[in-house]
């Protein structure tokens, strides 16, 4: 029995949330809202971004081609085909952008993917 500013309070039932959500609203989600489309586009980058620097094989032109990692973390690594090797160096890894640069005939080249684009191979 409590005492709450002269109120008696006697078998105070509450209730369990069958979800485990803290803060459960009781309403569905709304898939339309900007705040959702924003929080998905941010997912679909981190997913693009971590498959490209982990190394998964992802296709240009249909020609495959993958990211190997040097061995020093604060280094970028290369690009590199399957069936040739070596393709181009890479300079600069962001969110949705991959710059690199080649040399071609002693000129250097700069390549530049975009991560949104590419079709990753399962």
């Amino acid at each position: 029995m409590s005492k709450l500013n002269k109120v008696v309070l006697e078998n105070v039932v509450v209730e369990k949330k069958v979800d485990n959500r803290t803060n459960n609203p009781g309403r569905p989600v709304n898939k339309q809202s900007a705040r959702y489309k924003r929080l998905a586009k941010q997912a679909f980058y981190a997913d693009v971004n971590s498959k490209f620097k982990s190394g998964k094989t992802f296709k240009v032109s249909n020609s495959e081609y993958n990211y190997s990692q040097p061995s020093n973390n604060n280094e970028y690594g290369c690009i590199v085909n399957n069936i040739s090797g070596h393709v181009c160096n890479v300079s600069y890894i962001g969110r949705t952008k991959v710059q690199g640069y080649t040399f071609v005939l002693g000129k250097k080249v700069n390549v530049e993917l975009n991560l949104k684009t590419l079709k990753f191979v399962k």
